[in-house]
């Protein structure tokens, strides 16, 4: 009798603890490929869970599909990067306000040989409308994220329908990978392709190969991040406590500052945008 009463002893104590993790609050937060392919949740998140308690489980996708997540009340938080879409998740009433929260910038990344003649450069529809007109590959991630929105809206400020022109040239140079960012410039490396990229993810990024940064600094390619609570008006279910707490906390000094201090080798993949937002208000 005594082995098996230790026995139970035992699994008393071993299940105690599951149970406590297991009632433990948590909330599900729906952002982009972007964001933690870059190393930025695993870095700060923490900070968040140590000083509330409360555990975020990070659903990464692309921005377009995060929206559809969050409006189905999937999720508690939405953090993406496509403002338009942002705007019109909170205008239908599916998210409670938009809070500016950082910002990086895309670039255009493309082979050392640079066939289409774009490096240094500083204007983007002009970088795609060399690359359309030299039929120099291009990769899309195709994937509705918020780099492909800003990627066709850098298309049409070109007046180009990539599509079309790649179809009716021979060697269809554009080309969608349906993927992520990182996986994405996996394959414009092993191509030697240009593609649109998010500065966080390509600084992150180690499989660089023969790539290079041929175009950044254009205005138009800033890249803005927005936080937003999915609304418990529209969604009773979502863990609106656990939600408040964690915009509050991004928004604030210490999850500004913890943003701004992620950075890799010395530089920084975001910037704080709260207290931006704060000043422009004033």
């Amino acid at each position: 009798m005594r082995p098996l009463r230790l026995l139970l002893l035992l699994a008393v104590a071993v299940a105690a603890p599951a149970a406590t993790r297991a009632d433990a609050p948590f909330l599900v937060l729906a952002s982009t490929t972007s964001t933690e392919n870059s190393g930025l949740f695993a870095a700060i998140l923490p900070r968040f869970r140590d000083k509330t308690g409360i555990a975020v489980r990070v659903v990464a996708v692309g921005t377009g599909q995060a929206i559809r997540m969050a409006m189905r009340g999937d999720a508690d938080v939405l953090l993406v990067h496509d403002r338009a879409s942002e705007e019109r998740f909170v205008a239908e009433g599916y998210g409670i306000e938009r809070f500016d929260l950082m910002w990086n910038d895309f670039a255009i990344v493309g082979p050392r040989s640079d066939p289409a003649a774009v490096a240094g450069g500083a204007d983007a529809a002009a970088a795609l409308t060399a690359i359309a007109s030299r039929g120099a590959p291009f990769l899309s991630r195709g994937d509705d994220s918020g780099t492909h929105k800003a990627e066709l809206r850098l298309w049409a400020a070109a007046g180009i329908d990539p599509v079309t022109v790649s179809v009716s040239t021979s060697g269809s140079w554009y080309r969608e990978t349906g993927s992520g960012m990182g996986a994405t410039l996996n394959t414009a490396a092993a191509l030697g392709a240009y593609t649109l990229a998010d500065r966080g993810t390509w600084l992150s990024f180690r499989n660089r190969r023969d790539l290079v940064v041929q175009v950044e600094g254009d205005p138009r390619l800033r890249n803005p991040y927005g936080v937003i609570a999915v609304d418990p008006e529209r969604h009773p279910h979502v863990k609106a406590r656990e939600a408040d707490a964690l915009v509050q906390w991004l928004l604030s000094a210490e999850g500004q500052a913890a943003i701004g201090a992620f950075r890799i080798d010395g530089r920084v993949l975001f910037h704080p945008a709260a207290q931006e937002d704060a000043d422009s208000s004033r």
